[in-house]
């Protein structure tokens, strides 16, 4: 898919690294070489827009994505798109800057593809924020700039502050579980050229009982012969411009979602998943 307006090319399904090597700026080591084989395997079988960010694992997170890129080949390398996330507590002009020096430093990476606001500060300027973004894009050290967790509004303003390169993405929680950006997040972005970064896609557990309830659903899985997770990712990617980076531990789970973006729903299925989705009360 085309990511924002860029031109760019990235997959449907891309790969997100929440709770790999720890949580909310905790770090654990424990896991740390499965991790690096998880992330690799993903890169290797075609998710190779990776998403994360400072606060994982207080960066170490960042630290083993940069270590299974160093483990890759140069030409499987050098197809990579990293995303990672700058922390709401960190988003004055200075710790800007510090804190994509410090990405660029675990990633082992010159240049950050994508760097997005995690979530919004009412309490620093965005306009000193996006200055500041502005200027890691003069400097060659970021690609691209997008956000997160945002609303339409939010995004208009932190666009509006600035000067010469445009918001690109909007990461938000969407799923089947939470359709929420539906109202506002999604047509915003529809029309203004925006990619949607749907982080938790399988709805964080939730995904099971969702099934449970609505056995139309189970009976498409089983017409089309695909599990829950697939058609869940399926039918996100059908919404157009969203991209699901979905955390997966395991090689089995990876290969599962990957194989979700050659899938494709047709207008009928769509519809249908959305009515039973609405008559379960997951609206908009």
């Amino acid at each position: 898919m085309k990511f924002g307006k860029t031109g760019e090319s990235v997959p449907i399904i891309g790969y997100g690294t929440w709770r790999l090597g720890g949580g909310w700026w905790r770090p654990d080591r424990s896991k740390d070489l499965d991790a690096i084989e998880a992330i690799s395997h993903a890169i290797e079988e075609g998710s190779t827009f990776v998403d994360t960010a400072e606060a994982y694992g207080g960066g170490h997170t960042e630290e083993l994505v940069g270590r299974a890129l160093e483990s890759l080949e140069a030409s499987i390398r050098g197809k990579v798109f990293i995303a990672t996330k700058v922390d709401k507590e960190h988003l004055t002009p200075d710790q800007v800057m510090r804190s994509c020096e410090g990405s660029l430093r675990r990633l082992g990476v010159r240049q950050i593809d994508l760097l997005q606001i995690h979530w919004p500060n009412p309490n620093i300027p965005i306009s000193d924020t996006m200055k500041a973004f502005e200027q890691l894009v003069d400097s060659g050290k970021v690609r691209y700039v997008g956000v997160s967790n945002f609303t339409s509004k939010q995004v208009e303003a932190a666009q509006s502050e600035m000067r010469k390169y445009e918001v690109q993405s909007n990461q938000v929680s969407y799923s089947m579980a939470n359709r929420s950006p539906e109202a506002d997040v999604l047509p915003y972005c529809k029309r203004n050229g925006l990619t949607v970064i749907a982080y938790s896609p399988l709805a964080r557990g939730e995904l099971p009982a969702v099934f449970n309830s609505l056995p139309v659903l189970e009976q498409l899985c089983r017409r089309k012969a695909v599990t829950a997770s697939q058609l869940a990712l399926c039918w996100l990617s059908a919404k157009g411009n969203v991209l699901s980076i979905p955390k997966a531990a395991t090689l089995e789970h990876i290969d599962e979602n990957i194989a979700a973006g050659d899938l494709e729903l047709n207008h009928d299925e769509i519809e249908l998943i959305d009515r039973a989705l609405s008559q379960k009360g997951s609206n908009p």
